[in-house]
């Protein structure tokens, strides 16, 4: 496979530039239909997943389900003060702190991102308890100096998003990409990636679909209606995971740049079918192609509703550092990488290898 370099930056960005924090994935399920104009349908139900199925799809076959999550973290407006300022809650798990300080977009009520930050008080007014705690209060702010203005001028209002204002950028020397959301925008580029490729092949066993999920950061909520939809014998999920390669010692990583997809075999939400596990490293070792294992203490993703089903899944993560943040890292190699493993395996893999799992 060849993809193509400027292609797989350009869908990247245009997917993490995207604002669609938890319950809010309207644009980047824009930027799927887009992207699969002309070689796919895509459809959207209730919970905002979007449903692909390529034209080659049967109907005659066992399903292979891909599964990509489309939203990032986020916030939501709680309330609006009477100075103007508003305080939030979190959609999904920022990590302590990182919100301090940062610019964010927040919609308002007519449709509009505004831009504004999220506000610290300074070191010059905390108290010397308030110092010692670490314990920071934090305040959602564009600007207004009232309640009356933030509602009649900025059109802000109860229950609307936000996401930081990082803008994704691409560096065609190193083949580093830095942006917001690559958990799970990285893992959703990939998916496009294998979809598209598996989209011209009539002679796979399995008819392949795919969806890009809704809510995961808020509780894996997206992903049971798509697998109620499409129906899988077998699943296989891609995730914008954490990279563990700059703050662990070099003999525990398990989750480093330009080593490939990585295949987790247990963390908070699922323990992965182990025989399946084994069938994919096969599979890409046989295809020359490189990636990485872990066992996780933390963390979750979509597989974990889906093996409730009895739908048996594996999980490919493109390594990101500092997910969870206003600002991540990832590099073009593992997202394609994680692409070339998909096919590989949707390519080997037959409903008797499934039945066996």
């Amino acid at each position: 496979m060849d993809f193509n370099d400027g292609e797989v930056a350009d869908l990247l960005g245009r997917l993490s530039d995207a604002k669609s924090p938890s319950g809010f994935e309207d644009e980047v399920v824009d930027v799927v239909r887009d992207f699969c104009s002309g070689w796919a349908k895509v459809e959207s139900n209730t919970v905002h997943d979007a449903l692909i199925t390529p034209n080659n799809f049967t109907g005659n076959k066992p399903v292979l389900m891909l599964d990509a999550h489309g939203d990032e973290v986020g916030g939501m407006v709680k309330s609006i003060r009477s100075n103007g300022t508003m305080t939030f809650v979190e959609l999904g798990r920022f990590s302590p702190n990182v919100l301090a300080g940062q610019d964010v977009l927040v919609r308002n009520t007519l449709g509009e991102w505004v831009h504004g930050v999220i506000g610290v008080k300074p070191p010059h007014f905390m108290s010397a308890a308030e110092r010692a705690s670490g314990e920071l209060q934090l305040i959602l702010d564009v600007g207004a100096t009232s309640k009356e203005e933030a509602v009649n001028v900025f059109h802000m209002g109860m229950g609307e998003p936000f996401v930081p204002a990082t803008k994704f950028e691409y560096d065609e020397a190193t083949g580093v990409a830095l942006g917001k959301a690559f958990d799970c925008r990285a893992g959703v580029a990939a998916e496009l990636l294998a979809l598209r490729e598996l989209s011209g092949r009539d002679d796979l066993p399995f008819d392949v679909v795919a969806s890009v999920s809704a809510m995961e950061e808020v509780g894996e909520r997206g992903v049971l209606a798509a697998a109620m939809r499409f129906n899988p014998m077998v699943a296989f999920m891609f995730e914008g995971c954490p990279a563990d390669d700059t703050f662990t010692i070099p003999d525990d990583v398990q989750t480093a740049f330009r080593r490939g997809p990585m295949f987790r075999y247990f963390d908070c939400c699922m323990i992965t079918n182990p025989r399946y596990q084994r069938f994919v490293l096969k599979c890409a070792s046989e295809a020359g192609l490189v990636c990485q294992t872990s066992v996780r203490e933390g963390g979750g993703t979509d597989g974990g509703p889906i093996h409730m089903l009895d739908v048996p899944c594996v999980v490919a993560g493109v390594p990101s550092r500092y997910v969870h943040s206003g600002t991540a890292l990832c590099t073009l190699y593992d997202v394609k990488m994680t692409a070339e493993v998909a096919v590989a395996v949707a390519e080997r893999m037959t409903p008797e290898d499934v039945r066996a799992f």
